[in-house]
């Protein structure tokens, strides 16, 4: 089995593909406002907004991780797991722990104090994979956003 790689410009296509199976499996299909373009120009360049690591069998990619760094009051710098995807059909295979070496390691690699991340409560398989890598899933922690809609409703009402 091929071990992760950093995704290229190129592989976003099939990156993108995946996120949009990632949102079918979490019940929002119609969520996913990311483009194509967005992902090649927030990617690659001078500064890039992520990093992604993807893992490959048979030369098609059937997984991605994709982290970008983010500061902590309590920790400073910690880098953030936005998502970790394995297609459906490769479940179960050991994709996930690979990717997941791979972020842990980019992670100490950058020296960061934490690798933190969100995990749906129903999610179980997800949920034990992780705890089972030795993640704390902290259930006593609710995810707060804003949405485009509500920075605009915020902002009228200032």
């Amino acid at each position: 089995m091929n071990q992760p790689r950093l995704a290229t410009e190129q592989d976003m296509p099939r990156v993108l593909e995946l996120i949009n199976e990632l949102a079918v499996f979490e019940k929002e299909p119609d969520a996913v406002e990311i483009t194509l373009n967005d992902l090649e120009r927030d990617g690659f360049g001078n500064q890039p907004k992520f990093t992604c690591f993807v893992i490959e069998e048979k030369a098609t990619i059937e997984g991605l991780a994709l982290v970008y760094t983010r500061y902590s009051t309590w920790k400073g710098r910690v880098l953030h797991l936005e998502d970790l995807i394995v297609s459906k059909t490769k479940r179960g295979e050991g994709l996930g722990t690979k990717l997941l070496d791979a972020v842990v390691k980019h992670g100490n690699k950058l020296g960061v104090k934490r690798i933190s991340w969100e995990v749906l409560d129903w999610n179980e398989p997800a949920i034990k994979f992780y705890e089972s890598k030795g993640a704390n899933v902290m259930r006593d922690w609710d995810v707060v956003h804003f949405d485009e809609t509500a920075i605009k409703n915020y902002l009228n009402n200032l």
